[in-house]
């Protein structure tokens, strides 16, 4: 029973954590799904909010802050596209992959020059910054609000796709991107909207994220984003459950080992796991087999 209580703070971070990484992965999975491409900025984005906030919060009240950043990391998502992934639609993927690198470090290295390298603390946010006691452990309370969250939007996200126009032509796009086109759909459109979705959700995660952890330094996109491409890829990359359930399994995993006291270790896993998922089921676990047209 001590065991157990003891486990209680890191399934609970785990919990947590996983939410966060679900609402960056669906970001990966989302574009990899009408696009194919593996939108490397996606992470810089994410540490971009983070950035947006602080220096926000300085001169606006926090509501109307919150609310700003949101709509200026929608805003950077669409621009990303706009300049540096439109004009490669029909380059070759390899150019577009570049240009998505080229992106990742041009933010990292804007951050870096706006920073000096130093890290930002994140500022506080009432209520959900509040420290709480769930089960005898004690937690911040966003720790129990990011998975409620997470799965409020990610169903949201579901039931979009599913039944509106907008979703049923991001469906058609990313089954077939030609025919698509050739049905009138304006496919330049779908990819806009779906990028915006996907930074939404970025800055979402961005204020649940830095809220429990509470430093935005340049590179604070870099490991979230890689365990969340990580998490779309175990889940099957193009799956927005698959990218869920991804997440979810990764944040529990590495805090429980966290928990153990072999913390040197906990992000080894996650791309351990990575390695494994490649080699035994490379779709994933919800993915399905890729199949050339021919």
């Amino acid at each position: 029973m001590n065991s157990f209580s003891q486990s209680i703070p890191y399934l609970l971070a785990g919990i947590s954590v996983g939410g966060q990484y679900a609402l960056i992965a669906i970001g990966y999975t989302m574009v990899y799904g009408i696009l194919r491409l593996i939108n490397f900025a996606h992470g810089d984005i994410f540490m971009c909010a983070g950035l947006i906030m602080i220096y926000l919060v300085t001169a606006l009240p926090l509501g109307i802050s919150i609310i700003a950043v949101i709509v200026l990391t929608v805003l950077l998502g669409y621009l990303v596209e706009r300049v540096a992934y439109r004009p490669l639609r029909t380059a070759p993927r390899m150019s577009v992959m570049i240009s998505a690198i080229g992106v990742s470090y041009l933010l990292q290295n804007l951050a870096l020059y706006i920073t000096g390298g130093l890290s930002k603390p994140y500022p506080a946010i009432p209520w959900i910054s509040d420290v709480i006691t769930v089960f005898g452990a004690t937690t911040k309370r966003v720790t129990v609000i990011t998975p409620i969250l997470t799965l409020v939007l990610v169903v949201g996200l579901v039931l979009l796709i599913r039944y509106t126009k907008i979703g049923m032509a991001m469906r058609a796009v990313s089954k077939d991107f030609e025919t698509s086109q050739l049905m009138g759909i304006k496919v330049d459109k779908v990819i806009s909207i779906t990028f915006i979705i996907g930074s939404f959700l970025a800055a979402v995660g961005s204020i649940l994220f830095f809220s429990n952890y509470t430093g935005v330094f340049p590179q604070a996109g870099a490991m979230p984003g890689l365990k969340a491409f990580v998490a779309a890829v175990f889940g099957g990359i193009g799956s927005i459950p698959g990218a869920v359930v991804g997440a979810f399994i990764i944040g529990i995993c590495e805090n429980l080992i966290k928990g153990l006291g072999w913390t040197t270790f906990s992000d080894a896993f996650t791309f351990a796991l990575l390695i494994v998922i490649l080699v035994a089921k490379p779709s994933g676990l919800f993915g399905e087999k890729s199949t050339d047209k021919v």
